[in-house]
C-alpha cells in the first residue's frame, strides 16, 4: 500500500504528506471544543441521521470566510472520516488522494488545493494560517483519476446534484483564466455586455375554439363565470351583486416554452455563514441546473456592498460549469444592504441589450437592511420601505416599461418581512417565507417551476355593464390593479403574467335596481380578455364570452347560492381578516388579533361551502388556526408570526403560491394555488436531495393543483 502511495506523490510532481484514514471509526477530532461531525445536521429542530443530512455541495472560503461552521447537534461520525470542504466521506480505497495539514486537520486533496488556489492559507476548520500548503500542477489535469474536472471531489454517480457537473465537457486548461478573473474582474460602467439571446424559433401551438357551455377556450385560455344567484325578482333592488369570473392558463407545451432572464440576489453578510450559505449555495445549484440553454442567468451577491459575479449568461453547459464555480467561490461576511443590490439588479435588466420574453428578479435575504430604512439616521417613523426598491421597477411607475417581478425569499427569524413584503408587492412579486433552513431548495424550485411556464404575458381583463340601468359598484381583485370609468359602467383588471395552469378568479360587484318593467331576464356584463403569446409575441383578444344573465320574475323562491361564488367570497373574507388581525399585532393587540382570526372562522364555518365539505374552506381554517398560533405572544409572532402572516396576504393577494413554514410539504393542507409545473418542481427538488429518490406521496396525500374541481357554471 505504502509502494502505491508513494507513487502517486511522484506522479503528482509535489512534496507533501498523504494520510489514509486507518477506519471509520477513529477517534473524533476535536475543534475549538467541539468535533466537526457534531455539526452536519440541517435543521435544528430536526435533527436526522447522518447519512440523511449532510450537505455535498462544496464550497470554497475565502480568507475573508468564517469558514462552513454549523451549528452543533448530534455526533455520528469522526470528522477523520469526513472532508471539512465537501462533507463527504474520507474513505480508504476510494481512489481519492487525502491531504493532512500541519494542525492534523485532513482534507480532500482536491478539494483543498481548490481551496488555496484562491490565495486562502487559513484551515477551513480551526482557522490556523498554514505556513505549507498544497498546490495542483498542471500535469495532474491528465492524470487518469475518478473526480470530476470542476476542480471538486468526484461524488456519487448517484448524487443528483453532480449530473449538472457530469455533462459539462471539460474546460481547457488556462492558467491565466481562473475563477478570479472571471469572476471578480472590476464591473464595467454599463451592464451591455450580456450574452446574446437565443434566436431559436419558439412558437406555441395554437388550440382550435371551443364553446362548450358557458365554458371557453379561445387561444387556449379558459374563461367561466357565475352569478350570485340566478334570479332577482323585479320588484327587488340588490347591492354589491356578485359575478365571479373564473380565469385559467392553457397547459405548458411539452417541447417548448419562453426562455428567461434570470437575476438572483443573494445575502452573503456575515449572518450567512455555515449552514445558511451551503445550503444557498445548493439550493442555487439546482436552479442552474433546471435552466435551460435559452435562459439567462446574473448573480449578484452582496453584504455590505453588492458586486455582480457575472452578467447575464446563456445556460449553456459552458454557461452552468461556470455559474457554479462562480456561486461555489461565495462567502459571508459584512452588513446587509438590500437597497445597493436591488439597484445593482435594476442596472443589469436596464442596461441588457437583448431580451428574453421572461424576465424576473429572486431575492434572498436572512437579515435588516443596515444601509437605507434602518440606518441610524432613519427615524423610525421615518421608514420607507419602498425606498429599497428603485422607482424604474415599481408598479406605480407604469411609464418606466420595466414591468419586473421581484420574487423575495425571508430566510430564517431574523430577517425584516416588512421590507421584503413591501418589495415584493411594490414590484408584482410575492413573498415567501423560509422557516426552516434545509427548505431553501424546495422554496426556490417552486417559484422556479413557475417562472419556467408561462404561457400568457400582459393578460387585461375588461368588464361592461350591459343593461342601461345597471352600475359596477366595485372590482374584487386584490394586489392587482384594477379601475372604473367615471361612469361606472366598465372597468378592467390588469393582471399580467400567467403561469401554465395558473387560475385567476376575481368577483364584480354590481347594483342591481329594482325595475317592474323590465322583462323576464336581465343580461348584467360581458367579458373581454386581450394578452400577448410570449412565445409568438402575437396579441390575442378573446370578446366572444358569453354574457352573464339572470332571471328577473315576479316572485322567486328558494334560491340556491352559487357554490364557486360562495368560496371566492370566503377567500376573501378570509384575506381581509388576516390583513386586520395583523394590523391588531402590529399595534400591540395580540388578543384582538386572534379574535378576529377567531371570528372570521366562524363566519367560514356557516357558509354553504364549508357546510359542503369544500376543501377551499378547510385550508382557509387551517392557516387561520396556525396564524393563531403564531399569535400566542409576542415573541412568537416576532420570530414567524409577522412573516407567516406576511406571507400568506401575498399568496391570497396575488393568488399565486409561496413559500410560508411547511407549505411545501405534500402533507400540507395549505397549498393554495400551486400549479403542476411548481408541483413538479418540487417533487425534483426533494428527488435531488442528497441524490436519494424521495417516495411520492400516496395521491390523498399530493398536494392540490390549484383549488378542487368547480361545480358546473349556470
Amino acid at each position: 500500500m505504502g509502494s502505491k502511495w508513494r507513487k502517486a506523490k511522484l506522479a503528482l510532481g509535489l512534496n507533501m504528506c498523504l494520510y489514509v484514514p486507518k477506519t471509520l471509526e477513529d477517534s473524533p477530532a476535536t475543534v475549538a471544543g467541539e468535533r466537526f461531525s457534531d455539526v452536519v445536521s440541517l435543521s435544528p429542530t430536526s435533527p436526522r441521521r447522518h447519512s440523511d443530512c449532510h450537505v455535498d455541495m462544496p464550497t470554497t472560503p475565502t480568507p475573508s470566510s468564517s469558514g462552513l461552521r454549523l451549528p452543533k447537534l448530534h455526533s455520528y461520525k469522526s470528522s477523520k472520516s469526513t472532508c471539512a470542504i465537501c462533507l463527504m466521506s474520507m474513505k480508504a480505497g476510494q481512489g481519492h488522494a487525502i491531504f493532512t495539514a500541519e494542525c492534523s486537520h485532513s482534507f480532500h486533496f482536491n478539494c483543498i488545493t481548490s481551496n488555496v488556489k484562491h490565495g486562502n492559507q487559513i484551515c477551513p476548520v480551526c482557522r490556523a494560517k498554514w505556513k505549507e500548503i498544497p498546490f495542483q500542477s498542471p500535469l495532474t489535469d491528465n492524470i487518469s483519476h475518478p473526480r470530476s474536472r470542476n476542480g471538486h471531489v468526484h461524488l456519487s454517480q448517484d448524487d443528483a446534484w453532480m449530473t449538472v457537473v457530469r455533462r459539462i465537457p471539460p474546460a481547457r486548461l488556462d492558467t491565466n483564466r481562473n475563477i478570479s478573473t472571471l469572476f471578480h474582474t472590476a464591473e464595467p460602467g454599463v451592464f451591455d455586455d450580456d450574452e446574446v439571446v437565443d434566436h431559436q424559433s419558439f412558437r406555441s401551438q395554437k388550440n382550435s375554439s371551443t364553446d362548450v357551455g358557458n365554458h371557453h377556450s379561445v387561444g387556449a385560455i379558459e374563461v367561466k363565470t357565475w352569478p350570485e344567484i340566478s334570479a332577482v325578482s323585479k320588484s327587488a333592488s340588490h347591492k354589491n351583486f356578485a359575478v365571479l369570473v373564473h380565469l385559467k392558463a392553457p397547459h405548458a407545451g411539452q417541447s417548448s416554452r419562453a426562455p428567461v432572464d434570470l437575476v438572483t440576489v443573494l445575502d452573503v453578510s456575515g449572518s450567512m455563514a455555515g449552514t445558511k450559505l451551503a445550503l444557498l449555495k445548493r439550493a442555487m445549484g439546482f436552479v442552474i441546473q433546471n435552466l435551460g440553454p435559452a435562459d439567462r442567468l446574473s448573480v449578484i451577491a452582496f453584504s455590505s456592498t453588492a458586486r455582480r459575479l457575472f452578467p447575464l449568461r446563456r445556460m449553456s453547459d459552458t454557461g452552468k460549469q461556470e455559474a457554479l464555480q462562480a456561486v461555489n467561490s461565495l462567502s459571508s461576511n459584512g452588513g446587509t444592504n438590500i437597497a445597493e443590490a436591488l439597484k445593482k439588479s435594476a442596472k443589469i435588466m436596464t442596461e441588457r441589450k437583448w431580451k428574453n420574453p421572461v424576465s424576473s428578479i429572486i431575492l434572498l435575504s436572512d437579515g435588516q437592511d443596515t444601509y437605507t430604512v434602518n440606518s441610524p439616521s432613519v427615524a423610525a417613523t421615518q421608514i420607507n420601505y419602498r425606498s429599497l426598491l428603485p422607482v424604474c421597477m415599481q408598479r406605480i411607475n407604469a411609464a418606466s416599461g420595466l414591468h419586473i417581478p421581484v420574487h423575495a425569499f425571508g430566510f430564517g427569524a431574523d430577517h425584516d418581512a416588512v421590507s421584503m413584503h413591501s418589495i415584493s408587492e411594490s414590484s408584482g412579486g410575492t413573498f415567501s417565507f423560509i422557516e426552516a433552513e434545509n427548505v431553501i431548495q424546495d422554496a426556490f424550485a417552486q417559484c422556479i417551476g413557475g417562472l419556467l411556464s408561462v404561457v400568457v404575458q400582459e393578460l387585461r381583463v375588461e368588464v361592461e355593464c350591459v343593461h342601461p340601468v345597471l352600475h359596477l359598484s366595485s372590482i374584487k381583485a386584490g394586489s392587482y390593479n384594477s379601475s372604473l370609468t367615471s361612469d361606472n359602467r366598465c372597468g378592467n383588471i390588469e393582471v399580467g403574467d400567467l403561469y401554465a395552469d395558473e387560475e385567476r378568479d376575481f368577483l364584480v360587484m354590481i347594483d342591481i335596481p329594482a325595475d317592474n318593467r323590465s322583462s323576464n331576464d336581465m343580461t348584467l356584463v360581458k367579458f373581454k380578455c386581450t394578452y400577448r403569446d410570449p412565445l409568438s409575441k402575437d396579441l390575442v383578444t378573446l370578446d366572444d364570452v358569453r354574457d352573464v344573465k339572470i332571471e328577473r320574475p315576479d316572485t322567486i323562491g328558494q334560491l340556491v347560492v352559487s357554490m364557486e361564488v360562495d368560496k371566492q367570497r370566503n377567500r376573501l373574507r378570509s384575506a381581509e381578516a388576516m390583513a386586520e388581525a395583523r394590523a391588531a399585532a402590529e399595534n400591540g393587540d395580540l388578543g384582538a388579533a386572534v379574535s378576529i382570526l377567531e371570528r372570521c372562522r366562524i363566519k367560514l364555518s356557516e357558509t354553504v361551502s364549508a357546510q359542503a365539505g369544500d376543501r377551499l374552506c378547510l385550508a382557509l381554517d387551517a392557516e387561520l388556526t396556525e396564524m393563531q398560533e403564531r399569535m400566542a405572544n409576542r415573541r412568537v409572532y416576532e420570530t414567524s408570526g409577522r412573516a407567516y402572516v406576511l406571507s400568506g396576504l401575498s399568496s391570497h393577494s396575488w393568488q399565486r403560491a409561496t413559500a410560508r413554514g411547511d407549505s411545501t410539504d405534500s402533507t400540507s393542507l395549505i397549498q393554495a394555488y400551486q400549479t403542476p409545473s411548481m408541483v413538479d418542481m418540487v417533487s425534483r427538488s426533494q428527488t435531488m436531495y442528497l441524490g436519494s429518490p424521495a417516495p411520492r406521496p400516496p395521491p390523498h396525500l399530493r398536494p392540490v393543483q390549484s383549488f378542487p374541481a368547480r361545480q358546473q357554471p349556470r
